[in-house]
């Protein structure tokens, strides 16, 4: 309201965080983001702050280091396009607002722009809309890349063909394996992420104890790296390596851990391993986790994967210690006149000094089974 220039707001939802709505216009490219102004409130003032980070030109912020000329200028020109098309609709009387002047691209174009770069071997692509998509953005972006794209014409579904859906189900598993024989254990708690380590089958060789758990845990940071990326888990991450009594085999594992961690393009942060053996990091959350994008509560426990039993504990033990029987009075009295006529062969070969000592203790267990026979109950 009352601006002579179109505003672009950056419209993102995150299941735990709710949705966020910025003011900020800008647009994402691979090489360069076009944002005019930063806007902050300091009490009653508002100061706006020109961003000033290796301008190219008005406006454009080159945010990848090591970019040629030659892809900074093929995306500002793009950009410069798209703003023009954005601040012509803007222009155009006939609309009426609120409107839609701009929209993210989808799912494919995204992927494209964020991931797909000259590390990737192959990239195969099924469908021809969807050809034609990846075809047409690679062509101005970035050209070099056509020769790594695939068309599979092929009738069979390309997820199966490669197994994508097992890999999937795999990713979406709490247990992770590790080629030695080793497993990960993810769990995501409101508060953070936690990732145990276990050495499983994976014994070694030499009979060696700190060789073997330096090993695991080697292998561990490289699978939790690519975890966290293919999961996309954000936030705080605790990790819970196997304990090692060596400090140059503690930096040797979190060495591992950062340098797998240096292909991951979100940003995080590692710190130093405690003397629990734990390493603590932060991974910056951009969006929907694999788990939330695959997955909704259940209904049934809440989410807590527990039932939780509404009978008493108290009554659950005493179920198990006692057990209900009945009693029949002529059982009882055959019983008792068995007993009495086993007593008495008992006492003829028991001395008096030791008849007598003992009979405070056989009165008492006699009144104590008496009691249980008459009220029903007969201790297990």
């Amino acid at each position: 309201r009352g601006r002579d220039k179109p505003r672009y707001s950056d419209y993102r939802e995150n299941r735990r965080r709710g949705t966020i709505l910025t003011d900020a216009e800008f647009l994402a490219r691979r090489e360069s983001v076009d944002r005019e102004m930063l806007v902050r409130q300091q009490g009653d003032r508002t100061q706006i702050a020109i961003l000033e980070d290796k301008v190219l030109v008005e406006h454009y912020v080159n945010r990848k280091e090591g970019a040629s000329d030659e892809e900074l200028t093929r995306d500002v020109i793009r950009l410069k396009a798209q703003w023009d098309d954005i601040k012509a609709k803007s222009e155009n009387t006939s609309t009426s607002a609120p409107s839609l002047l701009y929209g993210e691209p989808d799912l494919t174009v995204r992927v494209i722009r964020d991931i797909f770069n000259e590390d990737f071997r192959k990239l195969t692509v099924q469908g021809s809309d969807a050809w034609d998509d990846i075809n047409n953005y690679l062509g101005h972006i970035a050209p070099e890349l056509l020769t790594k794209i695939e068309k599979y014409s092929q009738g069979n579904d390309l997820f199966v063909e490669n197994r994508i859906d097992e890999q999937l189900a795999k990713a979406l598993d709490r247990k992770v394996y590790l080629p030695s024989g080793g497993s990960l254990v993810i769990d995501r708690t409101e508060a953070m992420v936690v990732i145990d380590v276990n050495t499983g089958k994976f014994i070694g060789k030499g009979g060696n104890l700190e060789e073997t758990v330096t090993k695991n845990n080697l292998e561990a940071a490289e699978e939790i790296a690519r975890q966290l990326r293919l999961r996309d888990l954000g936030g705080i991450i605790v990790i819970d390596f196997i304990d090692m009594i060596l400090e140059s085999n503690r930096e040797q594992v979190l060495r591992r851990l950062v340098e797998c961690l240096g292909r991951d393009r979100t940003k995080h942060q590692v710190a130093e391993v405690t003397s629990l053996g734990l390493v603590q990091m932060t991974r910056k959350r951009v969006g929907q986790g694999l788990i939330e994008a695959f997955s909704t509560t259940c209904d049934s426990c809440g989410g807590r994967g527990i039932h939780v039993h509404m009978e008493p504990v108290n009554k659950k033990s005493l179920d198990r210690e006692f057990v209900p029987a009945k009693v029949n009075k002529e059982e009882n009295l055959s019983s008792d006149d068995s007993e009495s006529d086993e007593k008495e062969s008992l006492d003829e070969n028991v001395t008096p000094a030791k008849k007598d000592g003992d009979s405070g203790q056989k009165k008492g267990f006699g009144r104590r089974k008496r009691r249980a026979a008459s009220s029903g109950v007969v201790t297990a």
